[in-house]
């Protein structure tokens, strides 16, 4: 300690100038002249991604970034690590560069006397197995993520700089994206010129299996927009689609504009992967959406619903993130840190209209739906670090992990996951204050118009503060919002059944899994035992999470534990069932063999509850609420 005193006058002499380097903010000024980006995408063998681009520059200092802080992430989850072979030259001579020592995305050089222009050279990495990062190539398909494979200039808004993108894709090969396509040369496509913050915000799907759907075949007659789906597939099979799946589809488009009035975009293109190669992907764009889901998502349509309201959530985010944006999410660029104070809305309401619209649409069946709502107030009620964490701090959550990793006790942290989950039921219990309060004239429908819908055609983002979502709940239904809204967000532990009693219903258990949960537990190879034992089986007995204070945690259990045996037996799913329902109302406790690591150990469970999953229940001479809200508007 005494030597790093003393150091300390010569430490801030070092970082002095460390400090006057840094680039300043981004200038809302056109950046001169256009930069042209070329990704050959051709290389499936090793998945890696070739970068050339030209940018113009006059002579003299420049810093060059690599984006940060991604949209739709909230987090600073740009993929520096695996941009490599950066080679920067100017009229074939090479130039100098050096990498920030404390911003780590920037790039430090001088373009040298008499330059007009750099051109640039780099590598993509793309991770070729999963434990490696998400894995956006394989040999059937691509995700093609902008923000991944160009630098650009510091010191000019994102949406002042313009830039010419190529794209060199696999012969044969088709594509999805919302960029518009301005010639192409056999595999190689050139698109128009876009501002960078439209090129981040436009990934491209491309495979060798691909099939193009309108999902609003009207759109030109009668003036609106387009909106239009690509899917691409590991197996062509995949890509047919029965006239139920697509009607529903389409009615989500519908549906939608029924609730916004107004869209928001030049034109829509859904991006769907149905894949067990590529990496998973849920995420929102102005005009897109990344998405991937399980093989069979049309040809098993018939079978219960799992995840399918994933799409109109991100169709939702359209309006609700990327039109309409927290004022504090908006960046000029993204080496500009975000806030996240209102993701409760920009998350939680669009969970709340992504399930509704999912069931005004068809995507998800009524009883689905109730039972996805029975399963999120169960949730909410049960996560224990709702006793410390309000929800409004969880909204930190992405910039404090901001990678998406399986953390212990997830319940007793509290994660993003709260202000999606918690955030939904906040906005369904306004949903049934306001239809209480107004006697079934106004409903949260009104807000999202009001809302959501304004200026028709704009496409620029809107931006908003927690004032504005009160004055706007106000204006729909006079009410104390702001004491409504902070009383949710900042207390602790307070139970999240008031939507559920103003709506007429009321969250019961069953001894019998749903037909939703069995189709859960299949798609995710797991089985929940969470609201009985407090716990999740993996595949081979591992277990997947263990709930704090459980009677699984109070037996002394963890995540790093392998369940062996119940009561002597091998460990099945069945076995375990029957050992619960046989300890119901007895004494004697559940006897589980587990291994961890290389220790074998028997550990017993006074639990005597039975199995617990849950459902909802109407309340008898209550008005059903809920109904009304999930049907489709005529």
């Amino acid at each position: 300690m005494k030597n790093l005193v003393r150091a300390w006058p010569m430490l801030i002499a070092c970082l002095a100038p460390l400090a006057s380097a840094q680039t300043p903010a981004p200038a809302d000024t056109p950046y001169p002249g256009l930069l042209t980006l070329q990704v050959d995408a051709t290389d499936l063998d090793r998945r890696i991604f070739r970068v050339r681009e030209t940018i113009p520059v006059t002579p003299g200092p420049l810093t060059l970034h690599y984006p940060q802080w991604l949209p739709g992430n909230h987090a600073p989850t740009g993929v520096i690590g695996s941009l490599a072979g950066l080679k920067i030259s100017a009229a074939g001579r090479p130039v100098a560069w050096q990498r920030d020592p404390v911003d780590v995305y920037a790039f430090r050089l001088d373009a040298p006397a008499g330059a007009t222009a750099l051109d640039i050279e780099f590598q993509f990495l793309s991770p070729v197995i999963a434990r490696n990062g998400r894995v956006v190539v394989t040999p059937e398909m691509l995700n093609l993520q902008w923000n991944a494979v160009l630098v650009y200039p510091g010191g000019h808004a994102d949406s002042r700089i313009t830039v010419q993108p190529t794209l060199r894709l696999p012969e044969g090969w088709g594509f999805g994206t919302a960029l518009d396509k301005a010639a192409q040369r056999g595999a190689t496509v050139e698109f128009k010129p876009v501002t960078l913050e439209t090129l981040i915000d436009s990934p491209v799907f491309a495979g060798k299996h691909l099939k193009r759907v309108d999902l609003d075949p009207e759109a030109d007659a009668a003036g609106r927009t387009p909106v239009q789906m690509t899917v691409v597939a590991d197996d062509p099979g995949d890509l047919e689609i029965g006239p139920e799946a697509l009607a529903a589809h389409r009615a989500l488009v519908t549906q939608a504009d029924r609730l916004f009035g107004g869209r928001h975009f030049a034109r829509y293109e859904f991006l769907l992967a149905l894949t067990e190669q590529l990496g998973g992907v849920g995420l929102e764009h102005h005009q897109s959406n990344e998405l991937t889901a399980k093989p069979g998502y049309f040809s098993d349509w018939a079978k219960p619903s799992v995840r399918r309201d994933d799409i109109a959530h991100e169709y939702v985010h359209s309006w609700n993130g990327k039109f309409r944006r927290p004022a504090d999410l908006w960046t000029p660029g993204p080496q500009v840190p975000m806030q996240g104070s209102l993701l409760w809305v920009y998350e939680g309401q669009t969970q709340f209209w992504g399930n509704v619209l999912a069931a005004r649409a068809g995507l998800v069946p009524l009883a689905d739906a109730l039972d996805g709502i029975a399963g999120d107030v169960a949730w909410v009620a049960s996560e224990a670090g709702r006793q410390w964490r309000p929800l409004q701090d969880t909204t930190a959550d992405n910039v404090m992990v901001p990678e998406a990793q399986d953390l212990p006790w997830s319940d007793w942290r509290r994660s993003a996951s709260s202000y999606y989950v918690e955030g939904e039921l906040i906005w369904l219990e306004a949903d049934t204050l306001i239809r209480e309060t107004s006697k079934g004239t106004r409903s949260l429908d009104d807000f999202a118009r009001a809302f959501f819908g304004v200026e028709p055609g704009r496409i620029a983002p809107l931006r908003y503060g927690f004032d504005e979502v009160v004055a706007a709940l106000d204006r729909v239904q006079p009410h104390d919002w702001a004491g409504f809204l902070r009383s949710r967000l900042d207390a602790r532990a307070r139970a999240p059944h008031d939507a559920l009693a103003r709506a007429g219903w009321k969250l019961a258990w069953s001894e019998q899994p749903s037909p939703t949960d069995k189709a859960a537990a299949a798609a995710f190879k797991s089985d929940d035992f969470g609201h009985s034992l407090g716990l999740q089986v993996g595949k081979g007995g591992a277990l997947r999470s263990v709930r704090w204070g459980g009677p699984a945690f109070e037996a002394g259990l963890s995540a790093a534990t392998k369940l062996i045996a119940v009561n002597g037996y091998a460990y099945s799913t069945e076995r375990l069932q029957a050992a619960i329902t046989a300890a119901k109302g007895g004494t004697a406790p559940i006897a589980l063999l587990v291994q961890d690591g290389d220790l074998y150990k028997t550990v017993s469970i006074a639990y005597t509850g039975g199995l617990r999953y849950p459902k909802l229940e109407r309340i008898p001479g209550t008005e059903d609420r809920l109904t009304p809200l999930l049907s489709a508007r005529p």
